[in-house]
């Protein structure tokens, strides 16, 4: 069996998730080395997964490592564009958390550098690869729907934690990130022309003067007429809700769910269910077979599922949004690059 020998640049929350599953659940894939730039923290985790694998905390020298087939980038998110070209130039197949850039420039020279070097890129858009979200699209581009004409994403996190550390515009660029995708997904023969968004700190309003937003609704209109709302909130007391519906001209689709499984309690006291609390448990397939179907497309040189050319679309209407924020205005998108009045 080929096996693809991975890199890991980044040992925090998701990097671990992801390094767990490059070592113990994709068979044809190892984990060889783990990157990050805190001391101890590459070794830790490491010795968590019971490896005895090179530890870097210097990225560069992993990624110049020529045993070393492929890197998995989970490294904050306004690091990501120039770890994607460094492994890129080294001539490793990347895949990278959401989003890949956190501007257009930065992403159309990930691009650029990712086509000169012909290496495969994949960008953790992890809904396309959730069984409900595949199934939806592809019956979107059969056709049992007809034409899209309202369509509607969700993210509500379950709990906000101390918003200190939370980079600003992280509403938009790295959790609405994934409804945008969602319903460039939903409606892929179809470009966005017009964003507007609203949003305000209705969970913490105490951190609205230092920039930061829990609650946020964006409306995008399409060039083929449709109309698509995204909408998050960093508090959904209930549970980590993750959803989407496309209403069409033939009839609608629904996906997502926030229930931990399909059991349903009745008791003398109602109908109850367990929600998930977290993504890793509500997103546990998906997290897997992004990495999965990454390892596949690499050993087998198939052109992955979530292109940078995804991220990129997906980036504009984030900083579209951020730009109507600020003016309370609608802007205009065209061409892949936003016009502003």
């Amino acid at each position: 069996m080929k096996q693809l020998k991975v890199g890991l640049l980044g040992a925090g929350r998701m990097g671990a998730f992801h390094g767990e599953t490059i070592a113990k659940r994709i068979p044809n894939a190892s984990l060889c080395a783990i990157a990050d730039p805190f001391p101890g923290a590459a070794e830790k985790l490491a010795e968590k997964l019971g490896l005895t694998i090179k530890t870097y905390i210097n990225s560069g020298e992993m990624m110049e490592d020529p045993n070393i087939d492929a890197v998995i980038i989970a490294s904050p998110a306004k690091t990501h564009a120039n770890n994607v070209i460094a492994a890129a130039k080294n001539g490793k197949a990347v895949f990278c958390e959401k989003p890949m850039a956190v501007t257009l420039e930065e992403a159309d020279e990930v691009l650029q550098v990712v086509k000169e070097m012909n290496v495969p890129l994949q960008v953790g858009f992890n809904r396309r690869f959730a069984k409900g979200f595949r199934k939806a699209h592809d019956e979107i581009v059969a056709g049992s729907i007809g034409t899209p004409q309202l369509l509607r994403s969700l993210t509500r996190d379950p709990k906000l934690g101390d918003p200190s550390p939370i980079p600003q515009w992280n509403i938009f660029l790295e959790t609405l990130i994934h409804d945008f995708d969602a319903l460039l997904y939903f409606n892929p023969h179809a470009k966005p022309v017009e964003v507007f968004a609203a949003a305000d700190a209705l969970v913490r309003p105490d951190f609205k003067e230092k920039g930061f937003l829990d609650t946020a609704v964006v409306t995008i209109k399409f060039d083929n007429g449709a109309i698509a709302t995204a909408e998050a909130n960093f508090q959904a007391v209930y549970g980590y809700d993750v959803r989407g519906e496309i209403f069409g001209s033939e009839g609608m689709l629904q996906v997502g769910d926030v229930r931990e499984s399909n059991m349903i309690r009745y008791t003398k006291t109602g109908i109850s269910m367990d929600t998930c609390r977290y993504d890793q448990d509500l997103l546990y397939d998906a997290y897997i077979e992004e990495l999965t179907s990454f390892v596949d497309s690499v050993l087998n040189d198939k052109p992955t599922y979530a292109t940078g050319e995804d991220a990129r679309a997906a980036l504009l209407i984030a900083l579209a949004s951020i730009e109507s924020y600020k003016t309370n205005r609608p802007v205009k998108v065209k061409d892949g690059v936003l016009h502003l009045v």
